[in-house]
């Protein structure tokens, strides 16, 4: 998409504030384990870095790898028809066979996010633009749950072992495995973009780390439910689980004074949403407000997000303004004196985006799913919780199972939106709308989004938009994240029913992206995940199924194939 800005003449102002605070804002993130050891030193306790997988663990049976010794000692098939009957609950103790299947031995393996065709899909595609600034990420984050507590049902079957085979393996917090999926669109160059693939992760499980954010799923040493459990229950509020909300708010205040000293404008009146601490004494409107006092004693997630959103921006803006963007002014330096005069913390924190300053940016659309139990998401009788967060015109969807329709997740961040208009026009005056009726705000399309240096200070920021969705099981058929070349040129039925005639989902995110390149008149960057739930086996029974858009999607295909029409 084409979203670059003008040169503003706040670019000075914010490299000078740069300079000064740099030392103090900006931790390059693989190196930030020294705040982490700090922290532990002063607890007198080691803390482990978390670790960010690109796969997954589960349970297979033993047989599935080589024969098992010690299973039946004959063909299944084979038992008289007494003892071959499946257990329906009618007797007491399930027949012997049965039994010996449910609880044969079963190995742990690792399996590669990407290469799970059944589980999960991505594809991605250049277009006709000069480069792919699109990119992606997906993996399991070492993080504590975040789900609601399971149904006492559920809790007493996991205690009898039923579905052995049908369970991941714990994390390393005992807690069910987290995924995370993300989906980033850059703008101006792939840099910032980049940046989000290789970080943002990092950055949600550091935070996690230094606010010492516990389990939704644990119980206090007395055994006992969390004092919020009556309100877990209640969807319209945050799980307030644990952590040390003394130091969240210490981490809030100094990244919000971080962000007034090195912006200013629209930054000196910033009022996180989902943030405990607010300034000039003030009590949060967010997470902090819906629990009154009880939240002094634990974070939410949602907070944890913000915070993660805003630290990674700050971090790569902070970079982008300490360089020097003036030629004549580095010509007679060597082009590579800071590999030669300095260190290597100095390098990585200069040349975040590259040597020189990068003025474009990136949205980002970012998924994570919580279990309340070791069953994965993506099995018909697992719940789950699936939380969003999401800066600038990359979208989410859900595909219904009952219904077949396609439920959007995100809204997007455009001056366009009356909530983004109303945020921004005290601080952006100069709205106007472009020659194709669209409407921009100082040449940009997004009114949210990372980087984006000189733009900054009239409000464009990385402040996420943060949503819970509970998901019962088999209640969702897929998970779909996408970048503004697919949803620019499809409706998001479309997208969902071009999924529900594939067979795995791999193979959807791929007919996706080649059907948006074979159809669009742009020719943007288009980027498609595709994230298998609960109901994917029913995907085509709810409504018409895929023949909703068939007629439409077929004659938009022979249009663009079409050599006597244009498409132009």
């Amino acid at each position: 998409m084409s979203s670059s800005a003008p040169v503003s003449p706040h670019a000075s102002l914010i490299s000078d504030a740069a300079i000064q605070i740099s030392e103090l804002s900006f931790v390059a993130l693989p190196k930030r384990q020294q705040n982490t050891n700090s922290a532990a030193s002063a607890n007198s306790r080691t803390v482990k870095r978390p670790e960010f997988h690109d796969y997954f663990v589960t349970h297979i049976p033993s047989s599935s790898l080589h024969p098992d010794p010690r299973g039946l000692s004959s063909v299944y098939h084979k038992f008289p028809r007494s003892a071959s009957v499946p257990h329906t609950g009618a007797i007491s103790h399930p027949p012997t066979s049965f039994q010996a299947l449910v609880d044969r031995e079963t190995t742990v393996v690792r399996i590669p996010l990407r290469s799970a065709k059944h589980h999960f899909g991505v594809a991605t595609s250049r277009g006709t633009r000069p480069s792919n600034e699109d990119t992606h990420q997906a993996g399991v984050l070492d993080i504590p749950a975040f789900a609601k507590r399971p149904p006492a049902s559920v809790t007493i079957k996991r205690a009898l072992g039923a579905g052995l085979e049908n369970r991941g393996a714990d994390s390393a917090s005992g807690d069910p495995q987290v995924f995370y999926f993300g989906v980033f669109d850059g703008h101006g160059g792939s840099e910032c973009s980049t940046f989000l693939k290789e970080t943002l992760h990092e950055y949600i499980q550091d935070t996690a780390a230094e606010a010492e954010f516990q389990s939704s799923l644990s119980k206090d040493r007395d055994g006992h439910l969390p004092k919020n459990e009556s309100e877990i229950s209640r969807g319209d509020l945050p799980i307030i689980q644990g952590g040390n909300h003394k130091r969240m708010a210490e981490m809030e205040k100094t990244l919000v004074q971080n962000w007034r000293r090195l912006v200013g404008g629209y930054f000196r009146r910033f009022v996180p949403a989902h943030f405990s601490y607010r300034g000039n004494g003030a009590q949060g409107n967010g997470s902090a407000a819906c629990n009154g006092e009880d939240h002094a004693g634990g974070v939410t997630i949602e907070e944890i997000l913000e915070y993660a959103f805003l630290r990674a921006d700050l971090d790569f803006v902070s970079a982008q303004a300490a360089k020097e963007d003036d030629e004549l002014a580095t010509a007679h330096k060597p082009q590579y004196q800071d590999d030669i005069l300095y260190g290597p913390k100095h390098i990585q924190r200069r040349n975040l985006g590259g040597y020189r300053r990068f003025k474009g940016g990136s949205t980002a659309s970012v998924a994570l799913i919580s279990t309340p139990t070791p069953t994965p998401f993506w099995h018909p009788s697992a719940p789950s919780c699936l939380l969003i967060s999401h800066v600038g015109d990359t979208r989410i969807l859900l595909c219904s199972t009952a219904t077949g329709e396609a439920i959007p997740l995100t809204s997007n961040h455009h001056p366009s939106s009356p909530i983004e208009a109303n945020r921004l026009r005290r601080y952006a005056a100069t709205f106007v709308t472009d020659s194709f009726g669209e409407e921009r705000m100082s040449g940009l399309a997004n009114t949210r989004a990372f980087g984006d240096v000189q733009s900054k200070r009239i409000g464009v920021s990385a402040e996420p938009e943060i949503r819970r969705i509970e998901m019962g099981p088999a209640e969702y058929s897929f998970l779909v994240l996408m970048t503004d070349g697919i949803s620019g040129t499809l409706t998001d039925q479309e997208v969902v029913d071009i999924i529900k005639e594939a067979k795995t989902p791999d193979e959807g995110a791929r007919d996706v992206v080649n059907f948006a390149t074979e159809v669009t008149k742009e020719g943007d960057n288009a980027t498609c995940l595709v994230v298998r739930l609960g109901g994917w086996e029913r995907r085509q029974e709810g409504g018409l199924g895929s023949l909703g858009t068939k007629e439409s999607r077929e004659w938009r295909r022979q249009e663009a194939t079409d050599p006597r029409s244009s498409r132009r």
